[in-house]
């Protein structure tokens, strides 16, 4: 979810009846900077430990939901499809907590290092859900 300034500063965003908790624009930039680091972290303990469980489910589901993550600015901003945004976004939240999950049988930590990003997601989807009723 990676907004891209000209995207997120246009005049069609702009002019959107926004939601009560609507954050200003420029946290997004810091907060998902931070967000990428902790999902890399997440991965990189998950990958690291040592187990004779299978982790290939956990790297599935990982991969479909930073999918679907990245996908959504260019369907939300790009396209203007706010219901399309709120489709990925929703099965984003479900392939999150399915990775956090795996990664939970497999490494504690990992999975603890993805909550900070799980919760931003439900709020960003209580964002497109509230843009969604409200334009």
């Amino acid at each position: 979810m990676l907004q891209n300034k000209s995207m997120f500063s246009s005049i069609w965003y702009d002019n959107l009846n926004k939601p009560f908790l609507n954050p200003p624009a420029w946290i997004f930039s810091p907060v998902w900077i931070i967000l990428y680091t902790t999902l890399l972290i997440a991965l990189i303990l998950y990958t690291i430990k040592p187990t004779f469980k299978n982790k290939i489910l956990g790297y599935v589901f990982f991969v479909i939901q930073l999918a679907l993550n990245l996908i959504w600015s260019p369907v939300f901003f790009g396209m203007k499809n706010i219901g399309l945004g709120l489709i990925i976004i929703i099965l984003m939240d479900i392939f999150a907590l399915l990775t956090i999950i795996q990664f939970f049988k497999v490494s504690k930590t990992s999975a603890l290092v993805m909550i900070p990003y799980f919760l931003w997601i439900l709020f960003a989807t209580y964002l497109n859900t509230a843009f969604f009723l409200l334009n």
